[in-house]
């Protein structure tokens, strides 16, 4: 499968036709999403939104932790589409995507794997 679908749920949940060879940030904009972005290498969080439904592949990313991850945040500029997804795009897409780190430090397991400890287990 070369295709997906593309759903932004807060954009009226407009659809979209992807290559999903493509990275997602090209694919939509050539459409006519307006989107931002930033280094389009996957180093920055410009192009954030956020994964309500699907998979994608955005193994080049580099600006995301596992906590971002885990709250379902992709980097569209590398991501590109496994199956069809449906995201919420910008700004308001961000609800978790920051956190002040002097208030709310990330544990050592919401970190990069290649800085993060292993959680131990309890004992």
């Amino acid at each position: 499968m070369n295709t997906a679908i593309i759903t932004i749920s807060n954009r009226d949940n407009a659809r979209y036709h992807v290559d999903s060879r493509k990275p997602l940030l090209d694919s939509l904009r050539a459409q006519g999403v307006d989107l931002p972005y930033g280094c389009k290498y996957g180093g920055c969080i410009t192009c954030a939104a956020k994964l309500i439904l699907g998979e994608v592949n955005q193994k080049p990313q580099v600006a995301l932790n596992n906590r971002q991850i885990n709250d379902g945040y992709v980097i569209l500029c590398v991501a590109r589409a496994l199956t069809d997804c449906t995201f919420d795009i910008g700004v308001e897409s961000h609800d978790k995507l920051y956190r002040n780190p002097f208030l709310d430090p990330l544990a050592p397991h919401e970190l990069k794997a290649d800085i993060a400890q292993p959680l131990e287990p309890e004992t």
